[in-house]
């Protein structure tokens, strides 16, 4: 059992269906393979509450549940909407990489809403809990996180469909679930702890930039107007890089205004899988998913890979149709833990 549950967090997919646990169906319905980004950005600001504060461990445990329900319930309410405005149909990127909720039969629409509203008074508890012991500004936090998951597909703002998607994006994984993270477990947070939060957003940002540059064209014909679609495909691409770069640079800024001390630099470490990043987002994409094997296999999952079959021409590719996105998170796993692996020797030494 615990093996499939590491392959759903490894793939977001499953070989077999038929006798489903409901752990598995559970992280598969709410695209838990990408929690990891919402846990490094916790673990961010407990480092960060260790290295200038003392930190409260069980309200960070409390922290870290309710921040990775919180995602599971903003998955699923964007997969409810988009299917509702007719965003998740056969044929778009969507249901190329993972099964929608509902209509892979996992579970029905009033099912799909039960549960997020369980997740999110399960949240509500726990976000009253600290802001009655810790902060009242806690609760702001929470309410202003629930508001831009639930509006970043939901009318009537609808933000990633008007190109601000990706600025929620940023502020939800960076000042919002950092910062919130140093106030509930350190109890403060100051200009420094802001800027603390910035790279890690942006890092995220860059890899939901991916994501929607290669749903790009079926975007376009939906009327979801990510930034890429505003922008077009080269200057989707540029911009991704300049969130990549910018990671490094505030970064750069850290030792100098005493964010952290100076072990910070071996995030620096990271350049090489970013250069081959920024080789990748150079390139061409793959005109077909057997080029796209051969250039990628040695960032696609070990479990993923072992089936593929290159004598097959009809066999299934891996992440195929994905390519940017599949390069971006990618990146950020290993960018992200060299962050963490820095932030940790900076806090020892």
């Amino acid at each position: 059992m615990l093996r499939k549950w590491i392959f759903i967090l490894r793939t977001c997919n499953l070989d077999d269906y038929s006798n489903i646990d409901p752990v598995s169906r559970w992280l598969i319905i709410t695209r838990a393979c990408v929690f990891v980004m919402t846990v490094i950005s916790a673990l961010l600001g407990g480092f960060y509450v260790l290295e200038h504060y003392s930190l409260n461990w069980f309200n960070f445990i409390l922290v870290v549940a309710g921040l990775i329900l919180a995602h599971a319930a903003n998955n699923l309410v964007n997969d409810y909407y988009d299917l509702k405005f007719k965003v998740d149909t056969e044929g778009y990127v969507r249901e190329e990489y993972s099964p929608h909720p509902i209509t892979s039969g996992l579970i029905s629409e009033k099912g799909l809403i039960l549960l997020v509203l369980v997740m999110d008074i399960i949240d509500f508890f726990i976000a009253l809990y600290l802001s009655v012991t810790v902060s009242w500004s806690i609760m702001l936090f929470a309410v202003i996180g629930l508001a831009i998951s639930v509006f970043y597909v939901a009318p009537p703002l609808k933000l990633k469909y008007r190109g601000l998607g990706e600025a929620a994006i940023f502020f939800i994984w960076g000042p919002l679930i950092i910062g919130g993270t140093i106030i509930a477990i350190g109890g403060k947070l100051d200009w420094r702890g802001w800027l603390f939060t910035i790279p890690y957003g942006l890092a995220v940002t860059a890899v939901v930039v991916g994501k929607h540059l290669d749903k790009l064209e079926k975007d376009r014909e939906k009327g979801v107007h990510t930034l890429p679609v505003i922008l077009g495909k080269e200057r989707g691409i540029l911009l991704m890089k300049i969130l990549v770069i910018s990671f490094y640079l505030v970064i750069f800024l850290f030792p100098l205004l005493k964010v952290t001390g100076w072990w910070i630099y071996l995030t620096y470490l990271s350049i090489p899988v970013t250069m081959r990043l920024f080789k990748t987002l150079n390139a061409p994409t793959p005109v077909d998913k057997h080029e796209a094997f051969k250039l990628a296999e040695d960032v696609i999952p070990r479990d993923l890979k072992e089936k593929y079959s290159p004598d097959d021409p009809d066999a299934e590719v891996p992440l195929w149709p994905l390519w940017y996105v599949a390069w971006g998170v990618w990146w950020i796993r290993i960018t992200g833990g060299v962050f963490l692996l820095s932030l940790l020797i900076d806090l020892i030494f």
